[in-house]
């Protein structure tokens, strides 16, 4: 990739190719496109702007170079795909992704939910078995999981997000039964083979995105049951702390779209090292007004920190996505 091309995000890069290929073509690609990814890059089309010709022959001619570096002879098509999806997702989020593309284990039926709006699946899976509701989130992107997760009884979400982080290995008789619970909605039913799903990964990510006061709960509820389940899962969870592992560019990054305000109550009572992970990151002017913002700012309520933390954490996910900053080890898995 050139220096022009450098300078745009993933999600921007895709949606200038996208523009360039037309309507008709862009439709097409976007239909085999997750929920997530179709947001991502519809905003970043939303969002262009004075985009130069040397940027969109860049985006073009990376496109082209790529393409022309595939040779159909002795490529084994699924080696082929595994490789291209880690390298433009990310180990973990690709073996997720693969499951889907590889196994075929994505009914039209589980398509359809992953458009839907959270009220709308809660609704449709609350009076379902645990283990079916489980699936179903698994099933999900992350936010919209968390989201559903939300909807439901209290007395569900502890057994359900236990459920999820033991997944393993699905039956085919347990795809076959959650395809009849969306077959009652959607009239849909289809064979599948068994499938791998990362349990734990996925459920440390729900959690992510839940508040902190029903995260911690949860959390506490899994530990009720199965206490080393429930440490695994925490040390899987994005937590404030892991910021340390951002390299300074990506928190330079990252301090842009954060407000003043949000960051001054983000940082009170956080540990030393944190705070100076912030402050290394600004200009000397901007880290010294700060340092006073949140000196001046007196007593907070915890549950205001923890809400301005758990805002950043997921403008981090955001930029995780995007591929504008990258996440060391002893995160979640955002990427």
């Amino acid at each position: 990739m050139d220096e022009v091309g450098a300078e745009l995000s993933g999600s921007q890069r895709a949606a200038i190719f996208l523009m360039g290929v037309g309507e008709d073509g862009a439709a097409a690609i976007m239909k085999h496109m997750e929920p997530k990814e179709v947001q991502l890059v519809g905003e970043a089309m939303a969002s262009l702007k004075d985009i130069s010709n040397e940027q969109i022959v860049s985006v073009v001619n990376d496109f082209s170079d790529k393409v022309s570096n595939v040779s159909p002879i002795g490529i084994g098509s699924g080696d082929f795909t595994r490789r291209v999806m880690v390298e433009a997702l990310g180990e973990k989020r690709a073996h997720s992704m693969l499951n889907k593309v590889m196994h075929g284990n994505t009914t039209k039926g589980m398509e359809s939910l992953k458009w839907m709006d959270a009220r709308s699946v809660a609704g449709m899976i609350k009076s379902e078995h645990p283990q079916i509701i489980a699936l179903v989130l698994a099933s999900l992107e992350d936010e919209h999981a968390a989201q559903v997760l939300k909807l439901l009884p209290d007395e569900l979400r502890s057994d359900v997000i236990l459920r999820i982080a033991r997944l393993e290995l699905i039956d085919p008789n347990a795809l076959r039964e959650l395809d009849q619970v969306i077959e009652k909605q959607l009239g849909n039913s289809q064979e599948f083979p068994p499938a791998m799903v990362d349990g734990m990964n996925a459920a440390a990510a729900i959690l992510n995105h839940m508040d902190t006061s029903d995260e911690a709960a949860l959390l506490a509820s899994v530990r009720q049951v199965d206490v080393d389940l429930g440490e695994k899962i925490q040390d899987l969870m994005f937590v404030f702390d892991n910021l340390l592992s951002i390299d300074d560019r990506g928190m330079q990054r990252l301090i842009r779209e954060i407000s003043g305000d949000s960051l001054i109550i983000a940082l009170k009572g956080v540990d030393d090292e944190v705070k100076q992970k912030f402050f290394k990151n600004m200009s000397s002017r901007a880290a010294e007004m700060l340092k006073e913002d949140i000196d001046a700012k007196g007593p907070v309520k915890l549950s205001d920190v923890e809400s301005q933390q758990k805002e950043i954490l997921n403008i981090v996910a955001k930029l995780a996505e995007d591929g504008e900053i990258f996440l060391g080890k002893g995160g979640g898995d955002f990427v």
